[in-house]
């Protein structure tokens, strides 16, 4: 298990094992899902309700060969994790989550630039992909300030499999940002 530390922000990052993934669900939901989310900025309960993601979800990443499930630490305490999957030139960034209550004090730009450098560290990868809701302006913008571009390539999103949350309107796809990484 890979663990680092950075003591400038107390921070400790290591790989998730089946033991943290209860912890994981509950940290994806409460960043995403339902009025808990509203305590931070990356809340999508106006546009989706329901689960962002399952137990099994979370475990599969966890088993996957290629996939690691960051998990981010502080005082022991679960408050981030992210996911890094290796897909032959380039790393998929996901499953990205803060604790809503630490969200705006500057966590995520930490764990993101931890989350690239472990991937050119891991794998040797010169790019960073990652999907994110084309609506939500407010967190691609957050992306670009940290280098990531829009690419204009759409996906749909999975309308009637309620595995990704139940939408609220129906102009929602998926937006590939990508990044060069140094």
């Amino acid at each position: 298990m890979d663990t680092t530390a950075t003591a400038a922000t107390g921070l400790t990052f290591r790989d998730a094992t089946d033991a943290d993934v209860e912890a994981l669900v509950a940290l994806i939901e409460s960043a995403y899902r339902g009025d808990s989310s509203r305590a931070g900025w990356t809340t999508e309960a106006d546009i989706l309700q329901g689960q962002r993601t399952d137990p099994e979800g979370v475990r599969s990443v966890i088993k996957s060969s290629d996939s690691r499930l960051l998990t981010v630490e502080r005082d022991g305490a679960v408050v981030a994790c992210c996911q890094l999957e290796h897909r032959g030139d380039h790393a998929y960034f996901g499953m990205f989550a803060v604790s809503p209550r630490l969200q705006g004090a500057g966590l995520g730009k930490v764990i993101i630039a931890e989350a690239e450098r472990q991937a050119r560290a891991t794998w040797g990868v010169t790019q960073m992909h990652m999907t994110v809701i084309s609506v939500r302006e407010d967190l691609i913008a957050w992306y670009e300030r940290r280098g990531y571009r829009r690419t204009g390539k759409m996906t749909p999103f999975p309308y009637g499999d309620e595995r990704f949350g139940i939408p609220q309107r129906g102009d929602l796809q998926f937006e590939l940002l990508v990044k060069e990484l140094a």
